[in-house]
């Protein structure tokens, strides 16, 4: 059974319909990543998962439960964290106190201490800054520390919403490392929208093509890599 499967979902923001029909699984374990261009519903796909915006038909079914649009809160404690574009982390919190929000929905708090440590193991930029609010960080540690807050829900699905965005070179090769670390040491499935095609197509399994609402394509990651279309529309080559 897939951990996540979305069938023939439609999202509307008024008059214009953001996601035409469309369906994905993720299975449990994958590093499974969509691209697509600007406008192209990638990020409103991973709202609706997580209850941030409602579908106005299809369903969202995770670990076999329906949980189209069930609220936000609901979806957490079911075991989906949503890492969102724009990263909006609290500014005037420290990153310790940004972390410990995003433990807030757990009824167990007896090891919020070790996975704090867990986070700082993995971004260690995140520990030196601890008692720093927020807002004063780069925007690649801001991005650290919206990932750190997502994982501290302990959830079984990650879902990253354009984590290279705005990042230097250096600290984008740095956070995809991490991501692949996440996946392999924890087991921890990701749904990752990412517009940066060459670094997603090389951490991920699978992957989808988004074009206007639809899926264009879809396949193993490898494959898409070397799909000629893929290679001049996303990857830059002629």
């Amino acid at each position: 059974m897939s951990l996540l499967e979305i069938r023939n979902l439609q999202v509307k923001y008024g008059a214009i319909t953001a996601l035409k029909g469309v369906s994905i699984s993720v299975e449990p374990g994958q590093i499974v990543t969509m691209i697509g261009a600007n406008g192209a519903g990638k990020s409103t796909l991973l709202r609706a998962v997580s209850g941030l915006i409602k579908a106005c038909a299809g369903n969202v079914v995770f670990e076999g439960v329906d949980i189209t649009n069930l609220p936000a809160h609901r979806v957490v404690a079911l075991g989906i964290s949503h890492a969102p574009e724009g990263r909006m982390i609290f500014a005037n919190l420290s990153v310790r106190e940004n972390l410990e929000m995003g433990a807030y929905p757990r009824a167990n708090k007896g090891e919020i201490g070790h996975d704090l440590e867990r986070v700082f193991s993995l971004f260690p930029r995140l520990k030196e800054r601890f008692k720093q609010s927020g807002g004063t960080l780069s925007g690649g540690e801001q991005q650290m520390l919206a990932i750190g807050r997502a994982m501290m829900a302990r959830p079984r699905m990650l879902l990253l919403d354009e984590p290279s965005l705005g990042i230097g070179p250096i600290l984008v090769k740095a956070i995809f490392e991490t991501i692949v670390e996440i996946n392999r040491e924890l087991g921890m499935t990701i749904l990752l929208v990412e517009q940066n095609a060459h670094q997603a197509l090389k951490i991920a399994q699978y992957g989808y093509v988004l074009e206007t609402g639809h899926i264009a394509l879809e396949g193993s990651a490898g494959d898409i890599a070397r799909n000629e279309q893929i290679r001049k529309a996303y990857l830059g080559e002629a």
